[in-house]
Formats: C-alpha cells, sequence, structure tokens
C-alpha cells in the first residue's frame, strides 16, 4: 500500500468533516414562493437552485441585473424549474428598498419564506445612500426593512419563515449604541462583527414580535466558504499571510456546503415550532452571550425602526 495513502483519505475525511452539516430534508415546496436576497452569486445562488429544485418559486432580490438575470438562468439549468424571476433591490438604498417591497406587495399571492442573505465584508468606510455605515446599512438596516414591510404577506402565507444569515462573527461583535455608524473609529471587522450581531439580535426580537402568527425566525452561521463576500478582506492581508493561508483553503467550504445551513432552516419540518433561534452545520447552537440580550435587542429594534422611518403601522 502506497504510503500517502493514508494520509490522502485523512485530509480528505477532513475536508468533508470541514464542510459542516447537510441538508437531508426531502421537503417539497411546489406552490410556494420563496425571496432570497443577493441570490445572483454565492451561497444565495446555491440557496436558490437548492429551492427551485424542490419546486418553489424563487424570487432572485439582486442590485446588479445583469448579473442577476445570468443566474436566473443558470439556475433555471440546473434546477429544471423556470418559475424564477429576478426583482431589483439594492440594499444600501431605502428608497430602493420600499419600492421593491411596494412590487412584491402588488404582484405576489404570497410568500412563504425570506431569505435575507445578501451582504458586505469588511468593506471601507464607505456609506450607504441614506448616510448609514455601508457594513450596518446593508446588512442590517436594509435587510430589517424590508422585512417589516413584508410582514403582512407573510402572515398571509403562514406558516411562513424568515431566515437571517448572520455569521460566527457576531461573537465578536458589540452594538455601539453611541457611535451605530462607527464614525469616530471606523474597523472594518468591528463594523462588521457589530452588523452580524445586529442579525442575531434581529431575529431574536421578530420572534417576539410575531408570537402566534405562524411566522417563525432563524439566524445562523453558514461557515467559511470561499465566495465574492472577502473581496474587500483579502486584499488587506499582507501577501506573506495569504502565501501561509493557502495550504488551508483547500479546508474552506464551497457555496453549496456553505447553503447548507441556511436551507435547513428553510425547509426542515422539525423547525416548524422553533422561533429566534441560531444554527449552524444544520444544528442548533447556542449564541454569543451578547446575542441573547434581549434588551439590547428591543433596544436596537427601536434604534433600527427609527433610521428607516419604519411607523408604528408598519
Amino acid at each position: 500500500m502506497s504510503p500517502c495513502k493514508p494520509q490522502g483519505v485523512g485530509l480528505f475525511g477532513l475536508k468533508k468533516w470541514m464542510a459542516g452539516g447537510v441538508c437531508r430534508s426531502k421537503a417539497r415546496l411546489d406552490g410556494k414562493t420563496v425571496l432570497i436576497t443577493g441570490a445572483n452569486t454565492g451561497i444565495g445562488k446555491e440557496t436558490a437552485i437548492d429551492l427551485a429544485r424542490r419546486g418553489a418559486r424563487v424570487i432572485l432580490a439582486c442590485r446588479d441585473m445583469d448579473r442577476a438575470n445570468k443566474a436566473a438562468e443558470e439556475i433555471k439549468k440546473k434546477s429544471g424549474n423556470n418559475n424564477v424571476v429576478v426583482k431589483k433591490l439594492d440594499l444600501a438604498s431605502l428608497q430602493s428598498v420600499r419600492l421593491f417591497a411596494k412590487d412584491v406587495g402588488a404582484n405576489e399571492e404570497r410568500l412563504d419564506v425570506l431569505i435575507n442573505n445578501a451582504g458586505v465584508m469588511c468593506c471601507p468606510q464607505w456609506k450607504t445612500e441614506d448616510g448609514f455605515d455601508m457594513q450596518f446599512g446593508v446588512n442590517h438596516l436594509g435587510h430589517f426593512l424590508l422585512t417589516n414591510l413584508l410582514l403582512d404577506l407573510l402572515k398571509q402565507s403562514a406558516p411562513s419563515r424568515i431566515v437571517n444569515v448572520s455569521s460566527l462573527a457576531h461573537e465578536r461583535g458589540q452594538i455601539n449604541f453611541d457611535d451605530i455608524n462607527q464614525e469616530k473609529n471606523y474597523n472594518p471587522w468591528r463594523s462588521y462583527s457589530q452588523s452580524k450581531l445586529a442579525n442575531v439580535l434581529f431575529t431574536r426580537e421578530l420572534a417576539k414580535r410575531l408570537q402566534d402568527t405562524g411566522v417563525t425566525t432563524y439566524s445562523l452561521h453558514p461557515g467559511v466558504i470561499r465566495t465574492e463576500l472577502g473581496r474587500h478582506f483579502l486584499p488587506t492581508i499582507a501577501l506573506w499571510r495569504r502565501a501561509l493561508y493557502t495550504p488551508f483553503s483547500f479546508f474552506i467550504k464551497n457555496p453549496t456546503e456553505g447553503a447548507q445551513t441556511t436551507i435547513y432552516c428553510a425547509v426542515e419540518e422539525s423547525l416548524q415550532k422553533e422561533s429566534g433561534l441560531y444554527y449552524s452545520d444544520c444544528a442548533r447552537k447556542a449564541t454569543a452571550p451578547q446575542g441573547r440580550d434581549d434588551e439590547a435587542a428591543k433596544k436596537l429594534w427601536d434604534l433600527s425602526a427609527s433610521m428607516v422611518g419604519l411607523t408604528q403601522s408598519q
């Protein structure tokens, strides 16, 4: 036997373990509608392919329409489902979010699963159209407003689900209520971690507000994945560090593997009676202590509502 064989088996075994959990649910979604933000690439696109294969009508909510249309054709081809549509959504613009939600409300009869997947990671100190920190604005505020504007349709379609793609980075996050837009001392990682903690707290507070409506909420860590999300982060790493990390890229999840927990939260039947919780590798996991701070979750909700101009009726 070749002396390399056990080592190879060990490496591939480790890679399989690093790939994480796999969604085993065979649930069908015929007659149901799923909306996924940022679905033209990465785990969003892989999630769309899987849910389209299950028979769902899939709405791709994307900023870049050319790329979104190309992705839609690929999703149709791979899933065998032509009921895939593209709608323009720029989460860095509250006006765009409102126009998008109005379009969905006027033209869609139901919404069974909302997957808030789009995000930006460790970008420079950019601002949204409305002057918010880009990471907090896109990763949290845009999705916060979108979700609230679609709640009536989700309630009408109950049982329905809201899935928020967060990150393990929430464990290092703190909500800086005194400088929510990170204007005093901007740090890309601190901004990103704050936005991912906001996803967890939003999911938790939303679950409380949706009790007895038939709408359930889930947040998740998809894993460390090879996607475009790190396009702003990688150039900031010194070349010698990148050289050290390169051998370990073999063990990083691909987008299909990274989409599994999102898919799990969207379709797994046993989760129907759970809400407001956090998942990783297709299993329930505990959040960091700051992710269970109900006072902070309520305070963040009130601040977010004020920032996006959400009225009581909405």
